[in-house]
């Protein structure tokens, strides 16, 4: 006892006037004097609630008064103090309230670091968590996405709208048959996914030969019907279309006429739903085949495509959803358990059900409002978006940072709007008129991505980092614009290809008795729909569409031929002359190319007569092994690339116009991207005829920028062989390729540009 009153006494000594006082009234020690440990301790983000308005909580917190502590109300009761009293008591509170302001301060500060703006239940719903959490878009490799500076967690988390998006724990509303499944009778969706292949006709693929039938639509043009299946379906388009027997899932039937009003004349919207193109597309993608369409153009046609495949792309999404809430609901009123009835099976083994490859962000910025447009349409009520802001910081651009001065052609400056960054990818959740941007890959419906962004997170053989389970239960693969990617990198496309719906490696938490049989039996491909947009007849895209494209339901190519070619745009008076290498097989198209160029092209060139040489190579490689060549010869030459700097592309230019250099080596992916104006051409060769037929007039009408009277001596020279007929078609037209190609002569001479 008497250790026990001697602590007392000196704890008593150590309390000044005030505190004793406030002992003996209320027999304990103020908490404001509590011991607390010298540890700092991190402030903590509190998750506000739907109702508070954080955005205006900076300016509240200006305007109101400042919060009365309990404590400052238990020292107002008090009426026997003495003034000396008082005036402690007047000091503590302001050291106490600038300790309550800085704490207080310090919070604020940091929610507004980390949170942006409140929860609404408007199109721009901003979760704080979002903001405060930079979302992975895949939700497994925690990647910083590209354009980003924000440090990404391991795995994205929604803990508030994951259970609004999740397909496993949501069931079908009674909306008075808005959302009601698709039926079983005629809906191609549902016959497409409940078809069952008989496991004779997959073993019989290898050796069954592929059917083929053409037919010519009046707008698309000739059609090339194929499959390796025993049954063959042509169909003829109708002349009207009939809007139920499109078995589109509510609310597309209301939406998709002001989503697409842009592209219709007013008979066309008196009367139909598409323009005559948009028709004959949708009706060919609503069949569940595979189409190859080369002629989609920025210029033309790119907008009114985009918009037809995103409403295939939504309605699938919407029926196959709506099919597993559905079963969801079956399930629950007749209480069964998982694996408990095997009728219910409507999935696949991953949820992803919609890859669209797109090249650029500009691109995907696209596709998504489209998504929107589409679910939203004209209703008052908005549909909530998560992460809206976020996306169109990402995806979005600033038009100030486009030089104002920049002439380029109209092609250029349909094809290179906006954000042209390559390397993205993001999730897309779609559920209960709800999108939620960033979702993860799992727990996506749509990906969209560019092929370098699937490239980066497939990986390669050997790498510990890589996924590619997202691909295993794709039904419907989207490639807009393949052209450009043979001007990015083609093997990423290959590379996507070699890995889509290939069995997973994780089961990611699928309950096993609602995946389809066809899933579960490796048969995803031969249901994948694929459908493949371009702006050219190219041999590597239609090797990708014969050899991945695998469809039970059949392919479906346009393969109209140019009549005229692109030869007839060149408006300087030059002589143009064709020679053809002869080639045993297309292994060894590239060394017979190198051989015949510096052993009977590059000789005639060599004299300085014949100085101000362009030579225009379309394959990186090819220039590659021609600029080593041109060193090892100490040939007087320049060059020019897509990796050239800025100050190395004028000095080229430069030297080239003013004769210093004989020969400039020019890739075209470089024309591709920069398009400049090479002055001072007075001789040209093609090593190999360029992939866009119209760069080809491009390059010809170079001559005149600079002409000084030497338009005698002015030359044209282009190799090509057996091999390049698409090319050569499209370049002198269909008629005279034949006659070039089937010719016992291997030189050709056509002469533009006479008066």
């Amino acid at each position: 006892m008497g250790k026990r009153s001697r602590s007392q006494s000196q704890l008593l000594s150590t309390l000044t006037k005030k505190q004793k006082k406030h002992l003996r009234d209320f027999g304990e020690e103020h908490p404001f004097y509590d011991r607390v440990s010298k540890n700092e301790v991190k402030p903590q983000i509190c998750q506000l609630s739907e109702s508070s308005d954080s955005s205006n909580s900076e300016s509240e917190s200006e305007s109101e008064p400042e919060q009365v502590s309990g404590y400052h109300k238990l020292l107002a009761t008090l009426k026997n103090v003495s003034e000396e009293e008082d005036e402690e008591e007047e000091e503590e509170e302001d050291s106490v309230a600038d300790d309550n302001e800085m704490s207080d301060d310090d919070g604020d500060s940091d929610a507004h670091v980390k949170g942006e703006e409140p929860v609404t239940e408007s199109a721009e719903v901003q979760d704080s968590k979002y903001a405060e959490v930079s979302a992975d878009p895949e939700g497994r490799d925690g990647e910083e996405p590209p354009g980003t500076s924000q440090k990404t967690p391991e795995e994205f988390t929604d803990a508030k709208h994951e259970p609004l998006f999740s397909l496993e724990t949501n069931f079908l509303e009674d909306r008075s048959g808005e959302d009601s499944p698709p039926e079983a009778s005629q809906d191609p969706f549902v016959q497409h996914v409940n078809k069952d292949l008989k496991e004779k006709e997959i073993q019989a693929l290898p050796t069954n030969p592929k059917t083929t039938h053409q037919l010519k639509w009046p707008v698309l043009g000739q059609l090339v019907f194929s499959s390796k299946f025993q049954e063959l379906e042509t169909f003829k388009p109708p002349k009207n279309i009939d809007l139920k027997s499109l078995h589109l899932q509510k609310p597309l039937e209301s939406t998709w006429t002001k989503t697409n009003s842009q592209f219709l004349s007013g008979l066309q919207k008196s009367n139909g739903l598409f323009t005559p193109l948009q028709k004959e597309l949708f009706l060919i993608m609503n069949s569940y085949r595979d189409l190859f369409y080369p002629e989609r153009t920025a210029l033309k046609n790119g907008e009114e495509i985009r918009h037809v495949y995103c409403l295939h792309a939504m309605n699938h999404v919407l029926k196959a959803n709506t099919q597993v809430l559905g079963n969801n609901s079956k399930r629950r009123s007749q209480k069964l358990g998982a694996g408990d009835d095997d009728d219910f099976r409507d999935q696949g083994l991953t949820r992803p059900k919609v890859l669209i490859v797109v090249p650029f962000r500009e691109a995907a910025l696209r596709v998504v409002q489209l998504f929107v447009s589409l679910l939203e349409g004209d209703s008052k009520k908005k549909i909530i978006v998560s992460n809206k802001k976020r996306f169109q910081g990402e995806y979005g651009s600033d038009p100030e940072e486009r030089p104002p001065n920049l002439k380029r052609p109209e092609d250029y400056e349909a094809v290179f709007v906006g954000n042209i960054d390559d390397h993205f990818r993001i999730g897309v959740a779609v559920l209960q008129r709800s999108i939620r941007l960033y979702a993860p890959f799992y727990s996506s419906d749509i990906l969209i991505a560019s092929p370098l962004g699937l490239r980066t997170i497939i990986g390669g053989e050997g790498e510990k980092k890589r996924d590619f389970d997202f691909l295993s239960s794709i039904e419907l693969l989207i490639l807009d614009q393949a052209d450009i990617y043979l001007m990015q990198n083609w093997e990423h496309v290959l590379h996507l290809m070699n890995h889509m719906n290939l069995l997973p490696l994780d089961s990611h938490g699928v309950d096993f008795s609602r995946v389809r049989m066809w899933n579960l039996n490796n048969w995803a491909k031969y249901y994948r729909q694929t459908l493949l947009f371009g702006a050219l007849q190219d041999a590597q895209i239609n090797s990708v569409f014969n050899k991945y494209c695998a469809n039970f339901q059949g392919q479906v190519a346009v393969r109209n031929v140019p009549m005229t070619g692109s030869i007839s745009h060149v408006l300087a008076q030059l002589p143009h002359v064709f020679q053809r290498m002869e080639v045993e097989n297309l292994a060894a198209v590239i060394d017979a190319r190198f051989n015949f160029f510096i052993n009977k092209i590059l000789p005639q060139y060599r004299d300085a007569v014949m100085s101000h040489t362009l030579i225009y190579v379309p394959s990186y490689f090819d220039y590659v092994r021609l600029r080593n060549y041109f060193k090892k010869e100490e040939l007087n030459f320049t060059h020019i690339c897509e990796y050239t700097q800025k100050a190395g592309v004028s000095r080229a230019r430069h030297f080239f116009l003013q004769g210093e250099k004989q020969f400039l080596l020019l890739t075209e992916r470089f024309h591709f991207y920069k398009r400049y104006t090479i002055k001072g051409i007075r001789n040209l060769i093609f090593y190999e005829l360029p992939t866009y037929p119209h760069f080809y007039s491009d390059v010809c009408n170079m001559l005149r920028v600079s002409s000084r009277g030497e338009e005698a001596a002015w030359t044209c020279t282009v190799l090509y062989s057996k091999y390049d007929a698409q090319r050569l078609a499209a370049v002198v037209g269909v008629e005279r390729a034949a006659q070039m190609l089937q010719s016992k002569k291997s030189v050709h001479l056509f002469i533009t540009g006479e008066k």
